[in-house]
């Protein structure tokens, strides 16, 4: 079995961050949300990846590279944004003999039991019941409780089960021959090609698709989104021994993450706060924030906060979302 992450997207909307970084990268919880992907693959088995890359790929082969160059690593290339489908398919000659495949968006971070599901005899696609469908390609099922209509953003939804990203498909040569029929006959929608209108192909060709819950699902496209990711996940991880930081006169309220690299003085860390290597603070505050590598903060007090790597931050601020490199005096 083969796992396909498309990373090609320039995720627009976490500018200013996704100027000099791809989105699949920006940390959350002291690893970047491409590195929780792997992780979860890996702790289920998997140990062979295709990545479509894009719009700063080179950074993203150069994180897998050095930190899981012992799986089997394969990358493609798509040049123009033209869809998860379309990603998908110039792929195909990467799985087309691939029996199953595990399909997993790039910005997505998710807990579910993958052991158990790559032991189901059917395709399955990963939903979770959401508020607002309209905002997410949503599984309509039948009386027998199998898919039997996908739609992508439905301006009138008839199921709130949205699709999160997590494709399990056994039937793969036949994903790949209604993916061609998709780009050979230019069907689109809102000028891309999706995923989901090749799965509907699979369903008209008679298979059967199911359903599986995910435990949690965070689509990491925006900064309120990351911010809740990361609270989340810090409750999870976080086991360090604070008492170096707490003896050079720090308060340190977890759940936090701080790298063994930053340097921390006369500040409060926490809640809900990751640091990243290298990164120096000074006389600060810091709450629900994700401070990047080699980010230098002083005298600040931020909550609620998204700094990218490398800035440099001086005076009082409260609400920050401020990308690679910065420099802010107040």
């Amino acid at each position: 079995m083969k796992a396909v992450i498309p990373v090609a997207g320039i995720g627009s909307r976490l500018k200013p961050h996704t100027q000099t970084q791809p989105k699949s990268l920006i940390p959350i919880a002291g690893k970047p949300i491409l590195g929780h992907i792997m992780d979860n693959l890996v702790g289920s088995g998997v140990r062979d990846f295709v990545f479509i890359i894009g719009y700063l790929g080179d950074r993203i082969e150069q994180y897998l590279t050095e930190n899981y160059g012992q799986y089997q690593l394969e990358f493609v290339i798509q040049t123009v944004g033209k869809g998860i489908g379309h990603a998908i398919w110039l792929a195909r000659e990467h799985f087309y003999e691939t029996d199953p495949l595990f399909i997993v968006l790039g910005d997505t971070i998710f807990e579910a039991n993958l052991e158990e599901l790559f032991q189901k005899g059917t395709s399955s696609l990963g939903v979770k019941k959401v508020e607002d469908p309209r905002l997410f390609g949503v599984a309509e099922l039948d009386e027998n409780g199998s898919i039997s209509k996908l739609v992508e953003k439905p301006k009138i939804p008839h199921s709130n089960l949205a699709l999160v990203g997590l494709y399990f498909i056994k039937e793969t040569q036949l994903l790949i021959r209604c993916l061609d029929h998709l780009i050979q006959n230019g069907i689109r929608n809102n000028n891309e090609f999706h995923l989901t209108d090749a799965l509907q192909c699979m369903i008209h060709e008679g298979v059967s698709l199911e359903t599986f819950f995910v435990d949690s699902w965070f689509d990491c496209g925006r900064k309120d989104i990351i911010l809740q990711t990361n609270k989340n996940l810090l409750t999870h991880i976080d086991k360090q021994n604070h008492k170096r930081w707490i003896e050079k006169g720090n308060i340190i309220v977890p759940p936090v993450y701080i790298s063994e690299s930053a340097q921390i003085e006369n500040s409060v860390i926490g809640p809900d706060v990751s640091i990243g290597d290298e990164s120096v603070i000074t006389r600060s505050i810091v709450k629900n924030s994700i401070v990047g590598m080699g980010a230098q903060l002083t005298s600040v007090i931020i909550e609620n906060s998204l700094i990218g790597s490398d800035a440099n931050l001086q005076g009082a601020v409260h609400n920050l979302n401020i990308g690679d490199s910065a420099e802010i005096k107040l």
